[in-house]
């Protein structure tokens, strides 16, 4: 009972932390340029994980090869943030992450290709018809919004940054199971986190307007918010994620963290006064029933082929987090 009442606690602190995070994002799109926004906030997260990996190397306790094996999920995650954030400043945060479904699309695909094991899952009809609606219904929210007009250029190029951001999400999913399947999920968390920080204040460097100082000409109560954003999305995110896969499985708390695009975009309404079309809703819950019928489908074959001993069991814990990462940042 107190597992279940941890479990339910967390998910439902994660679902409201990257529910928020998106609309954080959107609110500074008319205070910082998106450098300014993912330097300043994943260089925050970083410092916050940053004792993790000190007292690691401290203790000498830290996973032989963990840096090197977190070189190229940091980078894949690197790309990724970079057209997550950028999509806020073109459209609103309820279309962006119905879109952001895609990425359900590309994990299946780069799971078929190189990890023979989960092929047995993705030939099955339940996953393809998952696959299917998922499908049917990203490309039904994007066809049917109603662009502002004169905003069309701005509308396709940030659906194209949503869906670029769902396929580098994908990957980095795949490249955290591919190279750090044997690395502590807050571990590989940590060191991807750290690289991912200099990639990011780097380009705000570069990129950013006036090398990324124009985040200090917000009020303390903004630039509170700021670090506020980092925290719930980053860094304390993924531990109540983890912490809920752990007291409720995988399928659930993934299942869960569906209904994300739903809470923001109602949220977004109110906030943002983002207005999505009859078509757009109907097709969004056609792509998060998809979503579910996948997790369902993939939970179920890989239980019952773990009983036989075929299959591997259910990916590690942060690897099914990594899945989940386009709503933190």
């Amino acid at each position: 009972m107190g597992d279940t009442f941890v479990g339910v606690l967390t998910v439902t602190l994660t679902l409201v932390g990257w529910t928020v995070t998106p609309l954080f994002i959107k609110f500074f799109t008319d205070h910082i340029d998106p450098w300014t926004s993912n330097g300043w906030r994943y260089g925050f997260a970083a410092l916050l994980w940053s004792p993790l990996l000190v007292w690691g190397g401290l203790r000498k306790s830290l996973p032989p090869g963990l840096f090197r094996a977190a070189l190229v999920p940091a980078l894949v995650n690197s790309a990724a943030q970079v057209a997550f954030t950028t999509a806020h400043y073109k459209i609103d945060p309820g279309l962006l992450t119905f879109g952001l479904r895609a990425q359900m699309i590309f994990v299946a695909i780069g799971a078929a290709l190189l990890f023979p094991t989960e092929r047995r899952v993705i030939r099955s009809w339940p996953f393809m018809l998952g696959v299917g609606l998922v499908l049917v219904g990203t490309v039904g929210t994007i066809l049917m919004g109603e662009p502002v007009e004169g905003e069309r250029s701005n509308y396709i190029t940030g659906v194209t940054l949503a869906i670029l951001a769902g396929a580098g999400f994908a990957g980095y999913a795949i490249a955290v199971r591919r190279y750090m399947s044997d690395i502590p999920s807050l571990l590989a968390f940590a060191a991807i986190s750290l690289y991912t920080a200099f990639a990011m204040v780097a380009m705000m460097l570069i990129f950013g307007d006036n090398l990324g100082v124009t985040a200090l000409d917000l009020s303390g109560r903004l630039f509170a918010f700021l670090l506020l954003s980092s925290v719930i999305g980053i860094a304390l995110g993924h531990v109540l994620y983890y912490i809920a896969i752990k007291r409720l499985g995988v399928a659930v708390s993934t299942g869960v963290i569906q209904l994300q695009p739903v809470c923001v975009s109602v949220l977004s309404y109110i906030w943002f006064k983002e207005v999505l079309t009859l078509g757009q809703w109907a097709s969004g819950s056609l792509a998060i029933v998809g979503a579910l019928l996948m997790l369902w489908i993939q939970h179920k074959i890989k239980g019952d082929t773990a009983r036989d001993h075929e299959y591997d069991t259910l990916p590690p814990d942060h690897v099914a987090a990594a899945t989940m990462c386009e709503g933190e940042s």
